[in-house]
Formats: C-alpha cells, structure tokens, sequence
C-alpha cells in the first residue's frame, strides 16, 4: 500500500539520469549521498510516529524525480498511517529544501511481502512466515519463522517435528514465500512462539 503526492516545484533542476536505491542511511557512491542527506532528514520524523524508516529511492520520472520511502513497524503499516506520514514527510521535505530546486514526486509505501529480510526486525515480523533461505555455503532452507531474536532465527519446515536454528552471520540471502493456502498460519506459529513468555523484541 502506499500514497504518492505530486511536489509541483519550478522546473529549474536537472532530471537524475539514473534510479538511486539504499537502505536508509546506507553509505554508498558519491550520489547516494542525496539518500543519506534525505534520511537524515526523515528519520526523526518517521520514529516520533513510531515507524520505522527502511528504505529511499530516488529516481528519474521525465522532469521531475520519484521520491519513493519504505517505513514499517510491527504489526504493519495500514492506510491512515501512510497517508499520515505522506503528509508529514512532504511538509519536511519542503521546509528543509532536501531536494533543492528539483521537482519531484513522492510515494511512500510499506514493504512488499517478498521483501528481503534483512534486519532482526524483518524476522521478527516474519513470525509464522514461509521464508526461503540462501546460507552462505551454498545450501538452501526453507521453513516457518517459529521464532527469532538479535542472533539468530529458529525455522520448521511444515513436515519437521523440530526447529532448525539459522544464525543471521550464516544468511547469503533470504525472503518470504508468497502462500495462497496457508491462511491463519501467522496466527498460529505466533501463539506457539510466544506460549513459552517469550516476546520478539
């Protein structure tokens, strides 16, 4: 789900030539700078509504620039939030004169389902999930997210009786597998991974 809102500045700026994806405050090549200045600027803004900010690309949209942020939180992010930090974001944007003379378009969304997961957090919200996972020595895993912390995450494969623990330093890659006939499984691996007092942080 996302909001997209047209910033209409003078048509002075050049347009960029190329598209500049990163992870919020990800340092990278000279350009992806202008990444870093604009998560600067919306971190803040994005915490004190108490989401996450996970990741800004700029890119070329004919004479202006698609301005595109990724915020989450647990739980999800539905449409009243989105539309609510959209507004917040364009307003800092336009007083901190983040993107200078340029115009540009802006569309904040929440992550997609088949986001890689990244971060402990990611996991955390991919309790009860299928995910698929590449581990670093070639090999590949694929299980429900039972339960996970700062270290490392514990998956069951739906014809296992016991978990498998993966630690993050082993992940080359991993992502959460679209399902169309497991409804209610989130639920149900949610219960079991917190019936032992224990919470995902």
């Amino acid at each position: 789900m996302g909001e997209r809102l047209d910033r209409g500045r003078d048509e002075r700026g050049s347009p960029a030539s190329n598209q500049h994806r990163a992870q919020a405050g990800q340092p990278g090549d000279g350009h992806i700078s202008e990444v870093g200045r604009l998560a600067a600027v919306l971190r803040p803004l994005c915490q004190a509504a108490g989401l996450d900010l996970e990741e800004i690309e700029v890119a070329a949209a004919g004479r202006r620039r698609l301005v595109r942020v990724v915020v989450d939180r647990d739980g999800g992010v539905d449409l009243d939030a989105v539309a609510e930090i959209s507004r917040a974001i364009s307003a800092e944007m336009d007083s901190s004169d983040a993107m200078g003379a340029v115009p540009y378009v802006l569309e904040v969304t929440s992550p997609g389902v088949d986001r890689p997961l990244v971060r402990p957090a990611h996991w955390r919200r991919a309790t009860g999930r299928l995910v698929r996972v590449e581990l670093a020595g070639g090999r590949t895993v694929e299980g429900r997210v039972v339960r996970s912390d700062d270290a490392g995450v514990d998956l069951r494969s739906d014809d296992a009786d016991a978990c498998v623990r993966v630690s993050y330093g082993e992940v080359a890659g991993a992502r959460v597998q679209v399902e169309f006939s497991r409804v209610g499984a989130s639920e149900e691996f949610r219960s079991e991974g917190e019936s032992d007092g224990e919470e995902g942080r």
